[in-house]
């Protein structure tokens, strides 16, 4: 069972701002493990509850909430939550 993976407006610009290197590595990331196994990912807590959280540089995170029901991942964020 393979969950299906949307993108909020604000996720699609923080892709946009990666590197193409970081970009590669989002793709597999998405492809091979959440799409795959979403709750593979740090259940966030305090304001992000419900939402999980997959690192994806040592600075940048994926942001993600995930909707049983209909098998799809909603990735909310794709950067740093450190400033630019």
């Amino acid at each position: 069972m393979t969950y299906r993976i949307r993108f909020t407006k604000l996720a699609a610009k923080d892709v946009q701002k990666l590197s193409p290197k970081l970009q590669q590595k989002l793709k597999e990331i998405l492809r091979n493990r959440i799409a795959i196994d979403p709750y593979g990912g740090k259940p966030l807590t305090g304001e992000l509850k419900g939402f999980y959280s997959m690192r994806l540089s040592h600075q940048d995170r994926i942001v993600y909430s995930i909707h049983d029901d209909e098998l799809i991942v909603v990735l909310m964020r794709a950067r740093t939550h450190y400033g630019d």
